[in-house]
Order: structure tokens, then sequence, then C-alpha cells
């Protein structure tokens, strides 16, 4: 056999920068850029800014940002469709030269009259133009392009994920191509923009399936190839509605300010809608070797945020200490309302292996190691208050003394000394516990009590119990 000679595989992600990425856009990134790269093609990244009206500022920047967080990197240079109306405009004459399109003067008028006969008529409106095949259109009254649609027959998409989709030609009017001011539709610069491109692949949401059926009939008047077609059902709310702002968070950078690790939520994404037997946990180098259209569901996929927490959880644990030390000091800071020092830094670093244990996100991973870097007498909560009120005051004096008696201050040989003296005086480990960790963190969940002591240190812990006893 000889060499393959289909194209090399080229996939686009497509967004409109109307304020944020959308994570069901996210994903759709995601699923092109992994088909790319599983396929060793290019992912190619288009702005979609012709409504200008619906821009705003800062919303491309955005998009770019949320990608860029994710690690999702688009090869060459990124598509402003905008900038390319001249040569989308430039192909509608083309077509309109070969016959393919026609220059229609029907007024408004006209096409209100159509729509409302078709209401009365309880039918859908399908525009027949009476220009369609005539030349004689007055000069000096603006027009539109349309394209000159086949009217007999059917199209069948063979897509990847809905299978074969059959629509009749009878159903599809002669859409428009350039307005009566000769700028470009949506339909034409999506299909131009693709072609250009050399777009192999369109992987997008299944709301696009019907579009698919007009830009193919304008595809086939051109002449160009043909792309392969992959609609993927959208992402609904845990209600099973489709997902909308009164679920939550809709944003890809929502989901960053809530302290989720752009590798957990990759990994969340690929999960929603798509699958490889029982794998839920998949290294973005797994999903590029995993990763084919076939394992995509025809379903809808539902938000369970409770499902990202778990998986948030597991990469906090993977990761390494340092990385998360650089990532939670501007949220400690915040929380703080200071700057950590170096040796608060160390200490932090120190401390990571026990803190990440315990925390679902960075915003609490950050919380949670408040307490290190509070200065004394440090503040209780109202649920660390009423664990040191009598008698477990005097359970807490008790546990200073055998602490300060332990010539090893580590884990291990703290814990053994309290275990003792909780066995001498008949009280559970518990008991001593709780009053310990509210004295030294201020709160009534910490790391464990043992590890604690060990950061804090044998001065910082002592002068804290003793803040509290005083």
């Amino acid at each position: 056999m000889g060499a393959s000679t289909s194209p090399k595989v080229v996939t686009r992600f497509a967004p409109s920068p109307t304020g944020y990425l959308h994570i069901g856009g996210a994903r759709t990134a995601l699923f092109n850029f992994l088909f790319a790269r599983h396929h060793g093609g290019e992912f190619k990244l288009r702005i979609e800014d012709t409504d200008r009206a619906r821009m705003p500022e800062g919303a491309t920047e955005a998009i770019f940002d949320a990608l860029g967080w994710l690690g999702l990197q688009w090869d060459g240079e990124a598509i402003f469709q905008f900038a390319r109306a001249a040569r989308h405009a430039e192909v509608a004459h083309e077509l309109l030269a070969k016959g393919g399109a026609y220059k229609c003067w029907m007024t408004p008028e006209e096409l209100a009259a159509g729509r409302a006969a078709a209401e009365a008529a309880r039918k859908p409106f399908r525009l027949s133009s009476p220009w369609r095949d005539r030349s004689d259109g007055p000069a000096d009254q603006p027009f539109v392009v349309r394209l000159r649609a086949p009217r007999e027959g059917a199209v069948t998409i063979d897509d990847q994920v809905q299978g074969d989709v059959t629509v009749q030609n009878a159903e599809l009017d002669d859409m428009v191509l350039l307005r009566s001011d000769g700028t470009p539709t949506y339909m034409l610069a999506v299909v131009v923009d693709d072609h250009d491109m050399g777009v192999t692949h369109v992987i997008r949401g299944d709301d696009h399936l019907n579009n698919a059926f007009r830009q193919l009939a304008l595809i086939r008047a051109l002449g160009w190839p043909e792309p392969v077609y992959a609609h993927v059902p959208l992402i609904h709310g845990p209600d099973g509605a489709k997902l909308s702002k009164r679920h939550g968070a809709v944003g890809a950078e929502t989901y960053r300010d809530m302290g989720i690790l752009p590798e957990a939520l990759e990994n969340y994404l690929l999960r929603l809608g798509w699958g490889h037997g029982d794998a839920e946990i998949i290294s973005r180098e797994q999903a590029i070797k995993w990763f084919d259209l076939a394992g995509v569901g025809r379903a809808p996929a539902r938000l369970d945020p409770k499902k990202l927490e778990h998986i948030n959880g597991h990469y906090l644990r993977e990761t390494d200490d340092a990385r998360l030390v650089d990532l939670i000091v501007p949220l400690i800071g915040a929380q703080n309302g200071r700057n950590l020092n170096e040796s608060e830094r160390a200490l932090l670093l120190r401390s990571m292996p026990e803190l990440k244990a315990r925390a679902k996100d960075l915003n609490e991973l950050a919380s949670a190691s408040l307490f290190l870097f509070r200065t004394r007498p440090i503040p209780l909560d109202e649920r660390a208050q009423k664990l040191l009120e009598p008698p477990a005051s005097d359970l807490l004096s008790q546990a200073r003394d055998a602490l300060a008696a332990s010539a090893d201050w580590s884990g291990p040989a703290l814990e053994a000394a309290i275990r003792e003296l909780a066995e001498r005086i008949g009280v559970g480990l518990g008991k001593i516990a709780q009053p310990l960790r509210a004295a030294l963190t201020g709160s009534s969940t910490s790391p464990g009590i043992f590890d604690v002591l060990d950061v804090l240190g044998r001065d910082e812990s002592l002068g804290r119990i003793d803040d509290q006893l005083r």
C-alpha cells in the first residue's frame, strides 16, 4: 500500500466575543483541540466578531485569557471574522457571476406579507423569491444577494455524533449571502472562513445542526471540499434544563475564581459527554491519545458540581506543593490583608502536604492556611469559642503541660503524649484535640492537630495555648 493522501486534520473553535468564554464553548474548544492533537493536525481559533453592537469591551481578551488558562493553545494567529468582510463579499460576487446566486429586490413589506400568510395558514415560512429566475430588477434600488439553493431532493449529513441526518431541500430557502448594504451574512462568512482556514472537521454544539444544511448547500454551490461534521449535544444544568445563568457558573473564568485548577476543569469537561471505558481521572496526554468522536454521546450531559469538586480535590492532592503556594499566596494576602514574607512562604510550603489533603478548592486551601499567619492573640470564631468553655479549658491546661514536657516536638511524639494523657484521665482523644484545635487555629476545623503543632513549632504553639488559658 502507498502512503496515505488524506488531508491533514484541521479543526477550529469559533466563539463570538459577547462577554466571557461559556463553559459549553470551553468544552467545544477542548474537543477540537484534542481531536486535532490526536491526529497530529492543527487547532485554529477564529473570533466571530461581526456583531459589533453586542461586543463588550475586553470580551475578546477574556476569551484569549480563558483559553490560555485552560492551556488550549491554538496554532498560528487568531483569525478575526470582521476583518475578512471584503473576502466574504468577493466569494458572493463570484457565485453571482456563475449563476449560483441571484439578486433579490423583495421589499421588507413583501417579506412581512409572506410571513403573515404562512402564519395564518399555520405553516413554516418558506421564502419563494420572484427574482430567483429574473435579472431585470431596478438598478437604482437596493437588493440582497441570495443563494440559488436546490429545491428538489434531500441532503443527508453523515454526522459523526448524531448519525445520518436528512433534510428535504424543499424545507430550505434561498438564504441571504450579502445584505442590501453589501455586508456579508454570518452564514456566508462561516463557510468562506472555514474553507480559507483549511478546516476539515467542524466540531460544534448541536444547536448549529440546522445551520449545517444551509452551509452545505453553499459549499456545494461553490464546489468546495465538504468538511466532516460532528454536532455535540449541549450541556444542561443539574435540573436537566438548558444551561443558563440561573444555574450559577456558566463562564470558564468563574471556575477559576471558585478555586478550580485548570487541569481539573479540563478533566471534568472532557467527561461531560465523552468517555473512555471507566476512566474518570484522565491526563492531557491520555486524552490526546484516546480522544475520538465515537466516544461522544448523543444525550445532553448534566453539570454535576459535586463531581467537579471531587475531581478538583484529586488534582489538588496531586499538584506540586510549590505551585500551590504560588497559586494561593495572593488569595491569602487578600484574606489576611497583607502579603506573606519569605519565612511565611517557607512555612506554607512545609505545611502544604497536610493542608492540601483536605481542601476541595484553592479558596478553601487558602482559608485553611490562614491560621499559620495570625498574630497572637489569635481571633476565635464562634464555634472555637464554645470549644474552649469549661470543662474544656481544664483539659486544654492539662494538654499544655503534657506538650511542654515532650522533649521531641514532632507529630508522632506529640500524639503519643496526648494519647497517654487521654488514657490517664479517662477521656476520648477528641475531647482534648478539639479545644487544642480551637486554641491553636481559632477554628473548629483544621489539618490534623498534631501536624498543626509540628508546623507551628514549640514556642508559637505553647504561646497560643497560653493566650487562651489567660
